[in-house]
């Protein structure tokens, strides 16, 4: 088993720990909170081991998992890594490109493995539909939410579009060509509602809307491509798979058919994917684990979390 530490005791960070305690991948050694009385309360609450120095932890451990504010990522990586530890780390991967770049440098350099939490990645509707998602020309998103005040110290394209930005580039094997956005702040300084706009070198356009002050909460992805629409509700684990074939010469009673303009037959037919429930965070730690023992390439790398980080900042530095 792995032993691993958790920086950062916050609301994630304790779902973290409360996971990485009941896997059979890890050994969790303990965690850091440069909050005091908040590493106590929480070690006292569920049990878990607190360390009063982040160094005294990093040294204890194979594996660090950094679940702490965006703006201290880059020095708890950097920390990390310089001891030799692997990192876990959480999206967005970090403040700037520059910083992303860096930590992946040096993770290479010492022949060490990272990966950045982007959790959608393991959702089970995603899973249950990604080998159908083939050279998507028309993408559209929503990401809605209800008003939280965690996570405004941020733009929501770095709070909430960001899961999308990567479940884009994960499917389109084309570079980005143009990237067009707006965004709106209404109770936060950073804009709380943003659409872009991202067009790819292979002609395909990705629609994205996110919002934090809305009434109600909703994930969902729309995926168009040739001869198919895949819909994907990360929110309530829900897929809707619609595709078309040539029509058969002697349709059923109960075949769908259409037909265009040139007089082209096509057959409309559902696939129902199943869906296997999971924990996602539970899912992506483990995977990290298995990563690392075989020596393998974890599912997100930091290249990954890197180029969402890079697509995220040209869609704010259009605001």
């Amino acid at each position: 088993m792995l032993k691993i530490g958790v920086l950062g005791a916050g609301h994630l960070g304790k779902i973290h720990l409360k996971l990485l305690q009941q896997s059979e991948h890890y050994d969790l050694v303990g965690f850091f909170d440069p909050d005091i009385a908040n590493g106590q309360r929480v070690a006292k609450e569920f049990n878990y081991n607190y360390f009063e120095s982040l160094d005294e932890l990093i040294d204890a451990v194979d594996v660090v998992d950094i679940v702490t504010p965006t703006l201290s990522h880059y020095n708890c990586a950097i920390k990390a890594i310089t001891k030799g530890k692997h990192i876990f780390i959480e999206k967005p991967i970090t403040t700037t490109v520059e910083e992303a770049e860096h930590i992946r440098l040096l993770v290479s350099e010492n022949n060490l493995r990272g990966q950045v939490g982007h959790v959608e990645r393991f959702n089970p509707a995603f899973l249950a539909v990604k080998s159908e998602i083939k050279k998507p020309m028309f993408i559209e998103t929503h990401r809605l939410a209800e008003f939280n005040p965690r996570g405004t110290d941020v733009p929501v394209v770095l709070d909430l579009m960001i899961h999308d930005i990567d479940i884009i580039l994960s499917v389109v094997n084309s570079p980005v060509q143009s990237v067009q956005a707006s965004g709106v702040s209404v109770i936060s300084e950073t804009p709380d509602i943003a659409n872009a706009r991202i067009e790819f070198e292979n002609g395909c356009v990705a629609n994205l809307t996110a919002s934090r002050i809305s009434l109600k909460n909703m994930r969902k992805s729309r995926f168009f491509q040739k001869d198919a629409y895949i819909s994907v509700d990360f929110l309530d684990k829900k897929v809707e798979v619609v595709k078309m074939k040539n029509a058969p010469k002697h349709p059923g009673d109960y075949d769908m058919i259409l037909q265009n303009a040139e007089g082209v037959k096509k057959q409309i037919y559902f696939k129902n994917p199943e869906i296997s429930p999971n924990n996602a965070i539970l899912d992506e730690l483990e995977s990290f684990a298995d990563a690392i023992t075989h020596n393998r390439k974890p599912i997100v790398t930091l290249r990954d979390g890197t180029n969402a980080l890079r697509v995220a900042h040209q869609i704010i530095d259009c605001f």
